[in-house]
């Protein structure tokens, strides 16, 4: 199933807000959505919510035998799934081009940086290492995919404990966290990834897009790196051509996100520790009783209340000015269009010679009945006479004689046919 596209208007006014350094969220150019670290019940259990873009990340080992090329090295093994109820985008069992560079990106940022010690999860040199594999589930998509993925997998490697194992001979026993307690993996540093979207080919920059603002930008780039300003990978796409100082911008900005991530996933991992060795509930059991597994609950987001005062009395005085004059009815030049109103002229498109044709029209009519009229008394001599009144129509005539009669008749078949004329033309 396809994503619905963005229409026309949708993508302007993007491109406007961006412009006017605008964002749909209220954010500012450079900010970070709000990030929440939650931990599962098991070690390796991570759940990172970036604004309403949530992922999981599962974390396990196994004992396996070592590649031939590295026998006294573990295996870092990294996957990413993109889950249909995260997006009708995505579709389930079928490898999409965001799907391959999400894979590609998280290997180099966090096995190809040598982030975890591989030499300390050999168990017998060229027969036995530990394989950490890493799952990265989205659960919802609202945008910057990566960054979210990324804070998951190194928070989840972080908060994994592998089981210990003891070697007798060539026997390997693997005890259970009841018989001994399980063992930490050995983290070198914390790679983050932090993604800017370029718009106007490269005119605007923004940080962490949202998904919508990632339909409508000309290029991406992502660039890992550490707390100690140590890049551990870079990668642009979108063939947008880059310069020197943007990428040097950029790295600069990545570095001050990375150490402000690093803290939050240090403090999460310390208040789990915290947590667990007092033997109190952490994970699924804590939200259980409180009734917070959700997975999109409403957030209280922050209102800025500076200056609220002085913004409403300026509202108020702004409101109580008298508004300005304005004029009864429109004015519309082109003709063709009605108006309403008085002391408007017309503009019907009607031209004025041809009312001016209908007025002497219908002013000829009235004097050439008459002249007809006036003939027939002349000849008949008799004496008709008219009346202009709608509710009636009076005549007069002569006493009536035996050599008129017929003339009085022809009078009367004129007088019908004038009155016939005049209640047409009326």
């Amino acid at each position: 199933m396809k994503d619905t596209p963005l229409s026309n208007c949708e993508r302007d006014f993007l491109l406007r807000a961006i412009e006017e350094k605008k964002r749909l969220d209220g954010r500012q150019t450079y900010d970070y959505r709000r990030i929440k670290i939650t931990f599962g019940t098991d070690y390796g259990c991570c759940f990172v919510d970036l604004g309403k873009t949530r992922v999981m990340a599962q974390v396990s080992c196994e004992l396996v035998a070592p590649k031939d090329s590295r026998p006294n090295e573990g295996i870092v093994f990294l996957n990413v799934e993109l889950s249909p109820m995260a997006s009708p985008a995505f579709e389930q069992g079928r490898q999409s081009e965001l799907l391959v560079k999400l894979n590609r990106q998280l290997e180099r940022c966090l096995r190809n940086s040598k982030c975890i010690d591989t030499e300390s999860l050999c168990v017998v040199s060229g027969e036995k290492v530990w394989q950490i594999r890493v799952d990265v589930h989205t659960l919802n998509h609202d945008g910057n995919l990566m960054d979210a993925a990324s804070i998951a997998a190194i928070t989840a490697l972080c908060h994994f404990r592998r089981p210990d194992v003891s070697i007798q001979g060539d026997e390997v026993t693997v005890y259970s966290p009841e018989e001994r307690d399980p063992i930490p993996l050995s983290i070198y540093h914390m790679p983050i990834s932090v993604s800017f979207s370029f718009f106007q080919q490269g005119t605007f920059l923004l940080v962490d897009p949202c998904e919508r603002e990632e339909r409508v930008m000309d290029g991406l780039l992502m660039i890992a790196m550490n707390k100690h300003r140590e890049i551990c990978s870079i990668q642009s796409s979108g063939g947008i051509m880059l310069l020197k100082e943007q990428v040097m911008r950029c790295s600069k900005i990545a570095s001050v996100k990375v150490s402000e991530i690093t803290d939050v996933i240090s403090k999460a991992l310390e208040n789990d520790k915290t947590v667990r060795k007092a033997g109190g509930r952490a994970g699924f059991a804590e939200s259980i009783p409180q009734e917070r597994i959700t997975a999109l609950k409403m957030e209280e987001s922050p209102v800025e209340m500076v200056d609220v005062t002085d913004r409403a009395s300026d509202i108020i005085h702004k409101s109580a000015e008298a508004p300005p004059p304005t004029s009864l009815s429109p004015v519309v030049p082109v003709p063709g269009v009605g108006q309403v109103g008085q002391g408007l002229k017309n503009s019907w498109g009607l031209e004025e010679d041809e009312c001016e044709d209908e007025d002497m029209s219908t002013d000829e009519e009235p004097e050439e009945h008459m002249t007809k009229m006036e003939e027939e008394q002349s000849r008949g001599g008799d004496v008709v006479e008219i009346s202009d009144s709608e509710e009636e129509e009076v005549v007069i005539l002569h006493p009536e004689t035996p050599g008129t009669r017929d003339t009085a008749g022809s009078s009367s078949n004129q007088k019908g046919a004038a009155t016939s004329k005049k209640t047409l033309k009326k």
